[in-house]
């Protein structure tokens, strides 16, 4: 049940998908680099993980996120 008073929006703005896809790629990547054994490169996709929860961050800061000034809802 959606509550349109105080809904979030469900993470539909660019700042949540480019955050996504960068987390997501590191989870990828490292969990191949765990499979191969590349313990520096599961190390580098953990902080790859960290850097997209930053960009998602900042660009909602940055008015890209639910509400922001440059982020424009779109009809489902």
């Amino acid at each position: 049940m959606s509550n349109p008073i105080g809904d979030p929006g469900h993470g539909h703005s660019p700042a949540a998908w480019t955050a996504v896809i960068i987390m997501l790629a590191a989870i990828a990547i490292g969990t191949l680099a765990y499979w191969f054994d590349l313990a520096w490169l599961v190390w580098a996709s953990a902080g790859l993980v960290v850097v997209g929860a930053l960009v998602g961050w900042g660009m909602a800061k940055a008015g890209y996120g639910v509400g922001g000034a440059k982020y424009t809802p779109k009809e489902h």
